[in-house]
């Protein structure tokens, strides 16, 4: 069923709803229509984090310590 179809289905059952009811539909189409806001809004600071060169200094930092600075060994 296309877009198109569903949209013209609806709307028909819609007409035939009381007002109590089709304001119910509408107040649930406004609840999806919200996460599904949400869920692109949340996808695209995911790709803006996942492309932004902030951390990238993470990724080449130097090592600060190394074997010979231990000064105990812990054999536990």
């Amino acid at each position: 069923m296309t877009k198109q179809a569903i949209i013209e289905k609806t709307i028909r059952l819609l007409n035939q709803l009381p007002d109590d009811k089709a304001e119910e539909i509408s107040d649930f189409a406004d609840f999806i229509f919200k996460k599904y806001e949400e869920s692109i809004i949340s996808e695209g600071i995911q790709q803006l984090s996942s492309d932004s060169k902030t951390f990238e200094f993470l990724k080449e930092e130097e090592e600060l310590y190394s074997l010979k600075d231990i000064k105990e060994k812990y054999n536990g």
